[in-house]
């Protein structure tokens, strides 16, 4: 129950159900009339996975909607653990009554997604402990790699990280977004992105990401967990 999935498992293993996966983490959400019914939820979701809740689940619940992940604390990654989790909490909440989604729905309800911020930097490591400091973030693997990313240790605030440069950037934009989505919400938000009158500026690392940008030419990557396997599990 412990293994570590890969990328292409993890995200068929959901196939078919409301969660999706994004990178080392199973999202899905749900509509709540109230603040109430959002505990409810929670308290379905806990109630659910028992013992395993503290060391995989993880809520965030507003008046109108409540969003669930899963992921091993211990490894940050993906479980079969994880995978039993998800069926148990989606058999729980529709005994409330309520669907859990990972695809797009209402304007409140969106799809389930993951912000990034990254900054481009000849020195990462002259950088990186400011941006931990003035944020309150955390190392992300504990400071054992100096490349790791910054992030916030309460779980609500973006993962920060930081692309080593070869040489100076030479446009302005030194800092971009990656917002994450599920494999087959990514064109409808990339065809969104661009009937709002952005542009493609790269597609050439499709599709683990795309380059977007707006008309005064602020990039934000859209990115899947998809053709990432050749590289380390995230």
């Amino acid at each position: 129950m412990s293994e570590t999935l890969s990328r292409t498992d993890a995200s068929a293993a959901v196939d078919g159900s409301p969660w999706r996966y994004l990178l080392a983490t199973l999202a899905t959400s749900a509509d709540v009339s109230s603040a109430q019914q959002a505990v409810q939820v929670a308290q379905a979701a806990v109630a659910a996975c028992g013992a395993e809740a503290d060391g995989h689940l993880r809520l965030d619940l507003r008046p109108g909607r409540v969003e669930l992940t899963l992921q091993s604390t211990a490894t940050r990654q993906i479980t079969q653990t994880d995978v039993v989790l998800a069926g148990k909490i989606g058999d729980a909440v529709a005994e409330l009554g309520l669907e859990l989604t990972g695809a797009t729905g209402s304007l409140r309800r969106r799809s389930v997604q993951s912000l990034e911020i990254a900054i481009d930097t000849m020195d990462v490591a002259a950088i990186r402990p400011f941006w931990r400091a003035v944020l309150g973030y955390a190392d992300e693997g504990g400071g054992e790699d100096p490349d790791d990313a910054v992030i916030d240790p309460v779980g609500q605030g973006p993962t920060v990280w930081f692309q080593q440069m070869d040489e100076p950037r030479p446009q302005r934009n030194r800092i971009h977004f990656d917002v994450t989505v599920s494999h087959d919400e990514a064109p409808r938000r990339i065809q969104a992105a661009l009937d709002a009158g952005g542009v493609l500026v790269s597609d050439a690392a499709a599709r683990a990401f795309w380059i977007l940008a707006d008309s005064e030419g602020n990039e934000i990557c859209v990115c899947t967990w998809q053709d990432r396997d050749s590289r380390p599990a995230g």
